[in-house]
């Protein structure tokens, strides 16, 4: 048994099987991937990386499937069968953003190709697919956990790789990007959460869900959520450079399908890409490398009321500025449906009451309240060809217009 200091988890256990997984290659590349891509420009600790979150997700699973085994003993037939759900779990954990290209998420926007889909080819080089026959554990068992299919014989463990709501993923990655950024409000009830889950039913299957007791830490952990997307994940300095980076990856790889095959995708990470980047010419690269803003913020627009203003004031400033003007909206399901339905009646999350299992939505004034879409929408001019003052006052005329009460500005709030 191996154990790994985590500042999140504090020690993490993994045995000679995993080990010799997480020494294989592609895994290994994780440490090369930060996990937030270019948010350590607007937060400058936020340098962790995707090999940090897959032992952190992989501790997380651990912690939730031993308080499923304390409080739920029901659902498994017996010791050998969680024992063969844990090493599936913890595997699947490991493995889970290891599909992931340089900058994370960023990169798929010119790749266009999802992490998920890499993940088939990855599972089958001999490297990989040895350690997983070493833990006694199927490949294709991993695949369906990573890419949530339905059809999976473990619906439980699906939920707590790939969610909708309650995974492991989602509950490390929280508490990791608010420890490193120093976003307080990322924070939530974890112990609380973890020892409230249970394996409820729902259409006939066993799904995940919460005793009643632990709402309150389940409210905690929504409003986590909501909390990082506005301050961190779709921060204006996130989200510019992000727009920016677009630009330079393209210079850097005019053929994406270049890429496609997956010893030469793997063959990228971080570092090579600001290696491609370091002495090239165009502006966006220079920008990555330097942090340099080539975009002012104008405007925000975070309410839903706001989009026909948002509208208005896009279209104003595009008519005198053209394509000198940048509109970055952004939506963000707060509570997914459970994977495989739809038609909006499904349960976001399931809790368990004295009177029974209800909605999440019932049990909660306050999760009904943040269920649904949240948005963030955002104006931006290019600095070079915009006089910015102009620009924001252009916005806020045409907010007054639209008859929106707003404070007045200090210029230390348009932060870059």
């Amino acid at each position: 048994m191996k154990r790994i200091f985590d500042p999140i988890h504090h020690f993490i256990e993994i045995d000679d099987g995993e080990r010799a997984l997480l020494d294989a290659e592609p895994l290994q590349r994780l440490r090369r991937l930060r996990q937030l891509g270019l948010a350590y420009l607007a937060y400058p600790a936020a340098e962790h990386t995707r090999f940090g979150h897959a032992l952190g997700a992989l501790a997380t699973g651990e912690r939730i499937l031993e308080s499923l085994r304390r409080h739920d003993r029901g659902y498994f037939s017996g010791e050998a069968d969680y024992a063969t759900q844990r090493r599936l779990l913890r595997a699947s954990l490991l493995l889970h953003d290891v599909g992931h290209g340089p900058f994370s998420h960023a990169c798929e926007a010119v790749l266009g190709i999802p992490h998920e889909q890499r993940t088939k080819a990855i599972l089958a080089l001999p490297e990989v697919a040895t350690a997983l026959g070493r833990i006694g554990v199927e490949a294709r068992d991993v695949l369906a956990l990573i890419t949530g299919d339905a059809e999976t014989p473990y619906p439980v463990l699906r939920e707590l790789v790939s969610g909708p709501n309650l995974d492991a993923d989602r509950m490390d990655y929280l508490l990791r990007d608010a420890y490193f950024t120093g976003v307080a409000s990322g924070r939530f009830d974890a112990d609380q959460l973890i020892g409230s889950l249970r394996v409820l039913e729902s259409h006939g299957r066993p799904a995940l869900g919460v005793d009643g007791r632990g709402v309150v830490a389940l409210e905690s952990f929504v409003l986590a959520r909501y909390m990082m997307f506005g301050a961190v994940y779709f921060h204006h300095t996130t989200r510019q450079f992000e727009r920016i980076l677009h630009e330079a990856l393209r210079q850097v790889w005019p053929d994406p399908r270049t890429l496609d095959p997956i010893d030469a995708f793997l063959a990228w990470d971080d570092f090579r890409a600001f290696e491609a980047m370091r002495f090239a010419p165009d502006e966006a690269s220079r920008a990555v490398r330097n942090r340099e803003t080539l975009f002012a913020l104008v405007a925000e627009y975070n309410a839903e009321s706001d989009l026909s203003t948002f509208r208005s004031c896009l279209e104003a400033l595009r008519e005198d500025y053209g394509d000198d003007v940048w509109a970055d909206s952004q939506e963000q399901l707060m509570h997914r449906l459970p994977l495989g339905q739809d038609g909006g009646s499904a349960p976001t999350v399931l809790v368990e009451t004295h009177s029974g299992v209800v909605d999440a939505r019932a049990a909660s004034d306050l999760i009904a309240r943040v269920s649904g879409k949240a948005y963030w929408r955002k104006l931006y001019v290019r600095r070079a060809n915009v006089d910015v003052a102009e620009a924001r006052a252009k916005a806020t005329h045409v907010a007054r217009a639209k008859g929106v009460p707003a404070l007045e500005r200090s210029g230390a709030s348009w932060r870059s």
